[in-house]
């Protein structure tokens, strides 16, 4: 296969090139057009190596379409497959959240669903993406430990991330924040909101530091990739940095962004954060730490579709100083490195052909065909 008439998004310039893919890998890549009448007709729009993604949690809300309800476990992967690969999105590292602020919930019940639901289909060739199992875990839960332990033996987890969303800290330093965020999800009262709160402090007391300590060391052992969660503090990072984390999950504010950047940790924040222009949680913004210089790897999160915009808009803000081939690699190479796969995230000759063929359109970018391992699936 040629692909040809393309702005070719390299790692360290665009030129207006032909791409060729041989065995699904990419064999050439030379500027000009090519002549051979075969070739496809990219129309002048940009070419980019297939997205990485290393935290979303899309795939919960297809197990759960509304609350009560249980979505039978494999049509609801392929859902969620197909809205990743229509972002663009070529190897999705799936976050399973191992553990929960609230017993009995939907996330801890489909916690076993939704990991055997990504292996079948793994293994059945019924996913278009490549997907990985990323554990998230919630170390002021009483039963994650045990959780996580099942789940690794079962299920081989290719990135492992630690968090506590107790009240008062990381994320929800601002506890009114964290009254809003709650209060409104769930629906409590005044007093119930109260005894949530006394409840998740007492929890984190308990299980968290030992919790992130024993989870770590076993990861570290297994040779599996960590990630910290919203570190606020450069005593969190130094915390994280000391566990072998490599990657440092939204940071909350400046100082932790820069000391985990200091520490050679890849910085990850959201792109609807970038997209929203803002912190839905009142924190740091990632286009502020675009600007300090400190932002490695942008992830949709909750929404698959704001990856490739997020990449666009910082690249076209001059505020940031970012050129577009730095922010497509917040999005591809930077990942990949991250999560330790040497085989994608780049136009290079030898890589993996997961691509995209893409065009801005009325502030939006378009996505016109993706292709993963050369064979089209988009």
């Amino acid at each position: 296969m040629i692909l040809t008439n393309a702005k070719l998004v390299l790692d360290d310039e665009v030129i207006e090139g032909s791409l060729q893919v041989r065995e699904g890998r990419i064999a050439s890549i030379d500027p000009g057009r090519s002549q051979l009448p075969e070739a496809i007709d990219c129309g002048g729009g940009y070419l980019l190596p297939g997205m990485v993604e290393l935290h979303t949690d899309n795939m919960e809300k297809h197990f759960t379409p509304r609350p009560g309800v249980a979505w039978p476990s494999l049509p609801a992967f392929k859902v969620h497959d197909a809205q990743m690969i229509s972002a663009g999105i070529t190897t999705v590292f799936d976050a399973i959240s191992v553990g929960d602020v609230i017993e009995g919930s939907e996330r801890i019940n489909n916690l076993n669903r939704m990991a055997q639901a990504l292996r079948e289909c793994r293994e059945r060739g019924l996913a278009r993406a490549d997907h990985q199992l990323h554990l998230r875990c919630e170390v002021s839960h009483e039963d994650t430990l045990n959780n996580f332990v099942t789940l690794a033996e079962r299920h081989s987890p290719r990135l492992v991330s630690v968090m506590d969303h107790s009240p008062g800290q990381r994320q929800f330093a601002d506890i009114g924040k964290y009254r809003q965020y709650y209060q409104g999800k769930y629906k409590l009262s005044d007093s119930e909101m109260e005894a949530f709160i006394l409840r998740q402090t007492e929890a984190s007391r308990r299980f968290s530091a030992s919790y992130r300590q024993q989870i770590c060391a076993l990861c570290n052992a297994r040779g599996i990739p960590l990630a910290s969660h919203d570190d606020a503090t450069a005593s969190h990072v130094a915390e994280s940095h000391a566990f072998n984390m490599v990657i440092a999950e939204f940071p909350t504010t400046r100082e932790a962004a820069a000391a985990a950047h200091g520490h050679g940790m890849a910085v990850l924040m959201g792109a609807p954060n970038v997209v929203r222009g803002g912190s839905h949680s009142g924190n740091i913004a990632a286009h502020e730490l675009a600007r300090e210089g400190v932002l490695d790897i942008l992830s949709s999160d909750y929404y698959p579709a704001s990856l490739l915009d997020a990449a666009f808009a910082l690249a076209q803000n001059p505020d940031n100083g970012y050129h577009l081939s730095q922010t497509v690699a917040m999005v591809s190479r930077n990942p990949a490195r991250a999560a330790g796969l040497d085989d994608r995230g780049a136009l290079r000759p030898g890589l993996r052909a997961d691509l995209v063929w893409c065009a801005p359109q009325g502030g939006h970018v378009h996505i016109q065909h993706v292709w993963k391992d050369g064979a089209r699936v988009y």
